[in-house]
């Protein structure tokens, strides 16, 4: 069975995208799906997310602090089958790069996945304090359920 593969997209790779990496991944087998993120910028290549993103992830036992910061490229859409952009900044920002129809077709906006959430930007928590981490991490933590139970169904 080909293992489903999975990219969380926000600006610095820093804040949200890694969040969303971590929680999916919790959720997910790793046998059937690998999950990874980047940015849309290169702001932070190589880097550790952000210290409240580590923090607030830690709190809900979710270990993010392996991830490194990565920059979005259109290679990525030969190698992700779903990719879940953050905002609707990013998401335009991974369509400008989109090759194809078919690499437009896997883009989504995470919180689209949540039909109870009426914004679908996930607000970016970077300018904020650890209140603006948790609210991004519930946010990301209920869509994430979300996507793990229509990708295990």
């Amino acid at each position: 069975m080909a293992i489903t593969r999975i990219l969380m997209v926000c600006l610095g790779n820093i804040c949200r995208s890694p969040l969303a990496h971590g929680i999916l991944e919790s959720k997910l087998p790793d046998d059937l799906f690998y999950v990874d993120s980047a940015g849309t910028s290169n702001y932070h290549i190589g880097q550790q997310p952000d210290r409240r993103s580590i923090a607030v992830a830690r709190l809900h036992g979710i270990d993010i602090s392996h991830q490194a910061g990565r920059q979005f490229s259109k290679n990525d859409f030969d190698a992700f089958d779903i990719i879940y952009a953050m905002d609707q900044d990013n998401y335009n920002d991974i369509v400008r790069l989109a090759r194809t129809e078919d690499d437009i077709a896997k883009v989504r906006k995470i919180l689209d996945a949540d039909t109870n959430i009426s914004s679908k930007n996930v607000p970016d928590p970077y300018y904020g304090d650890m209140s603006d981490f948790e609210h991004v991490f519930a946010l990301l933590d209920t869509v994430c359920q979300e996507i793990a139970d229509q990708l295990n169904s």
